[in-house]
């Protein structure tokens, strides 16, 4: 099981703000919000920007990002990152798919999501 990037995570204070520069500027196409988060996907193709509402106390500067991973089997990918020492925080159940989040040596937040697979 090889995890690919198709998402990268963007924490915004105004989701809506954001998404029209990422459409106006990018030629990006949003998606209805589901689950609090609005998907963005480029006509070219490649990753897609999934918009998040920031947490209020998040300041401008701190890390806004998260680098998502798609794999079909989360449970399965966790045990096998916890064979070599990655261990994952809970999983969570969303509309048809799940999720779980470590970090990176730098602190910088990494997701594992079946999203890509819902059904």
């Amino acid at each position: 099981m090889k995890p690919t990037i198709n998402a990268v995570i963007i924490y915004a204070k105004d989701v809506a703000k954001t998404s029209d520069f990422y459409t106006r500027h990018f030629g990006f196409s949003a998606l209805p919000e589901l689950n609090g988060i609005t998907e963005l996907t480029s006509p070219a193709g490649g990753a897609k920007l999934l918009l998040h509402k920031a947490a209020k106390g998040l300041k401008n500067g701190q890390a806004c990002v998260k680098i998502v991973f798609d794999v079909d089997d989360v449970q399965a990918f966790k045990e096998t990152s916890a064979e070599k020492g990655l261990l994952f925080g809970p999983t969570h159940e969303a509309e048809g798919y799940s999720f779980s989040n470590a970090k990176d040596p730098d602190q910088n937040n990494v997701s594992i999501s079946s999203r890509a697979f819902r059904s």
